[in-house]
């Protein structure tokens, strides 16, 4: 497919099937396709071949499980891609589906797969097909254009030259739009195509026929001995020429502006340990089922999304909420695939596999926001559904009144005059961008706004922009860093500040926490720290280790109250006032004693404030949302500019939308701004 008239012919054909319905992305070169139980993938393969396209199936219609034949009496959608070679540009119309059938095994064909539109645009023959006759056509123009425009590069009969060069430019190196045109006209239709075939056509074969019937025209160099205007070889090579290199261009922003999804599925893990029988085994993570006991080891992704039955570990869970501290799991607790395994070994089992996990869904919500129409898209199909016909007609009516009006004239004029203004109308009537810069750009914008955590549900939402005044701002990971730092070190009695920190940042270097990277990190500085003995971790607890001779504990207080540190009532005071102002705090022990509290902090990002201040100038208010205590809210609000009374503080996710409503019931037009899916 290559414009918007070809986009908008296979959906009439295919909308007129009962109960179908079609949407077409040219860009992606697929379509999402609604159809009822009665209609056939055969019928929609033989529709699409009926308008001149070659379509296959995808993927299969259904799958094994125990429930696939409970979905066919409901309207589902079916993985239809459609393929038609009009002599190197490849004319694609995929249609995928937006559901799949229950009980499919992992890895098996998923309709509405996003890898099948990733994949396709990452394999895609188009760009390969067009750059030999691109190269050949632009190293035969140039010499044609150069001859023909200079008239002291002019040479006796360069007109035949200049024909014989734009022979191979128009015919072999044009032959795709030559093709298509045809196919079309099989079927008493007509495209961009059309136009460019026709006009190029007409413009060398008319130069042919002024040439045939006057061979010494262009005996002379320089123009004279010919009538002005009577050859347009270089008119008919220089529009190929630029219309293949924006094909050209075309299929290479098309191959590339799927890069976002499949860097999206490649989070993923490849691999999985599975536990059977009492052994390990080692097989492809689409090859899981729900039920596998999944083993996965410190530093391993999780395979798939599951429930831990063995072991605890910390869960680095970014991808899906933007968190960098890790999440503290054990037995029952819920994990996602593609999470990232900290430190403790765990057995996981898979409660939800290929196409039904979080990061499959993550995926396709990208996916059906590429292959969405915005409004101005919809309006280009319409226009280019009756542009062709009428710059067809406008070309003839323009060649006629030419023709019948011209005034007196030396012999012939008249129909070259004709000519020239209806070869005018067909060559620069052919705004393939109509039907392409729309796509193109959503497609663009959703795959690298999913690069930057940008999660674009659909076109409408992205053209839905303009009317925003109000944008929620979630406060960790969006306004501030999500890293932790070190924000103070309170000591008890007999201990330095200094000495606390350095004894525990020498055991908390032994650890991969982030917290511990954070404490190691203010401790010294990118320097060498002591050597520690007797390491220890506790995976959600903390970490051991002797230091220097002294023995030395940090971690949370249940985990050292569990290891025998006894708090008194002051220092637990101090522990619920640095835990009330929304600090991390870290108890540390020294040969038995408590001797500190480390307090961590989310750091602000270094250009929330300017963000902020640039979202005021274009007239829209700030609101803070977060679930932290109100005392953290207003102090990252009055840092960063946003009015106290714009802050939701305490607010669970279930509570943020809630907020939301309560904006849009006031009245505003409201747009989330968050770092996790949980903020989708």
């Amino acid at each position: 497919m290559t414009c918007a008239s070809c986009v908008n012919r296979v959906e009439r054909k295919l909308g007129k099937l009962d109960g179908v319905q079609a949407s077409v992305n040219l860009p992606l070169e697929t379509a999402q396709v609604t159809v009822p139980a009665a209609i056939t993938d055969q019928q929609i393969v033989d529709t699409v071949n009926a308008i001149g396209y070659t379509a296959h199936l995808r993927q299969p219609s259904t799958h094994p499980g125990p429930s696939a034949s409970a979905e066919t009496d409901a309207r589902d959608a079916r993985g239809v891609p459609t393929s038609g070679d009009a002599g190197g540009l490849r004319q694609h119309a995929s249609k995928r589906g937006t559901s799949e059938h229950a009980g499919q095994v992992a890895g098996g064909a998923a309709v509405g797969d996003p890898h099948t539109s990733a994949d396709h645009m990452a394999h895609g023959p188009a760009a390969n097909k067009l750059r030999p006759r691109l190269i050949v056509a632009a190293a035969l123009t140039l010499p044609v254009f150069l001859i023909s425009m200079i008239s002291a590069l002019q040479f006796p009969n360069w007109g035949w030259v200049a024909g014989l060069l734009a022979l191979p430019v128009v015919s072999w190196a044009a032959w795709p739009f030559h093709r298509a045109a045809a196919i079309n006209a099989r079927h008493l239709a007509s495209t961009m195509n059309t136009l460019v075939s026709i006009g190029v056509s007409a413009a060398y074969l008319f130069s042919a026929w002024q040439l045939a019937i006057d061979p010494r025209m262009t005996d002379h160099p320089g123009m004279a001995g010919m009538e002005s205007g009577a050859l347009y070889f270089e008119v008919a090579a220089v529009v190929t020429t630029f219309l293949l290199l924006g094909r050209f261009l075309e299929a290479n922003a098309k191959q590339k502006a799927g890069d976002a999804l499949r860097a999206l599925l490649n989070l993923g893990a490849k691999d999985a340990t599975v536990l059977r029988d009492g052994a390990e085994h080692k097989v492809p993570a689409d090859r899981l089922r729900v039920g596998d006991i999944v083993v996965v080891r410190p530093g391993e992704k999780i395979a798939t999304d599951g429930v831990v039955i063995e072991g605890s570990s910390a869960v680095d869970a970014s991808l899906l909420t933007g968190e960098s501290v890790p999440v503290e799991v054990g037995p029952q607790s819920k994990v996602t695939g593609a999470t990232i395994n900290t430190s403790g070994r765990l057995l996981v089992r898979a409660t939800r596999v290929g196409s039904e996990t979080t990061l499959a869904q993550m995926a396709r919500l990208v996916s059906q926001a590429q292959t969405g129409k915005a409004p101005i898209a919809r309006l280009a199909d319409r226009i280019s559904a009756v542009f062709v016909p009428v710059v067809l007609v406008i070309a003839a009516l323009t060649f006629a009144l030419w023709l019948a009006f011209s005034g007196p004239a030396v012999e012939g004029s008249e129909l070259r005059a004709a000519f020239t203004a209806a070869v005018a109308v067909l060559v620069i009537a052919c705004p393939c961008a109509l039907g392409l810069a729309t796509p193109v750009g959503l497609l663009t914008g959703t795959g690298r706004g999913a690069q930057l955590g940008i999660l674009i549900k659909g076109p409408q939402v992205l053209e839905d922009t303009r009317t925003v005044d109000t944008i929620l701002l979630d406060k960790t990971g969006t306004v501030t860093s999500g890293k932790l730092a070190v924000d103070n070190t309170m000591v008890f009695d007999g201990y330095q500040q200094r000495d606390v920190l350095r004894l525990a940042g020498a055991v908390e270097a032994a650890s991969e926490h982030p917290i511990a990277h954070a404490i190691a990190a203010a401790a010294f500085d990118g320097g060498r720290p002591p050597a520690v003995e007797n390491f220890r971790s506790a995976p959600g607890g903390g970490v051991e280790g002797t230091v220097e001779g002294q023995v030395v504990l940090a971690g949370r207080t249940g985990w050292l109250t569990e290891n025998g540190i006894r708090m008194s009532a002051s220092q637990q005071q101090a522990l619920a006032a640095a835990e009330k102002t929304g600090a991390t705090a870290i108890w540390v022990a020294v040969n038995g004693a408590p001797s500190g509290i480390i307090s961590l902090r989310d750091t602000i990002k270094p250009g929330s404030a300017a963000a902020i201040a640039r979202l005021k100038e274009l007239g829209l208010r700030p609101v803070l949302l977060t679930g932290d205590n109100a005392a953290v809210a207003q102090q990252v609000a009055a840092a960063v500019g946003i009015s106290p009374d714009d802050v939701y503080a305490g607010v669970l996710p279930a509570g943020k939308v809630e907020a939301v409503r309560t904006l849009q019931a006031a009245g505003a037009v409201v747009a989330m701004a968050g770092d996790g899916v949980n903020d989708a």
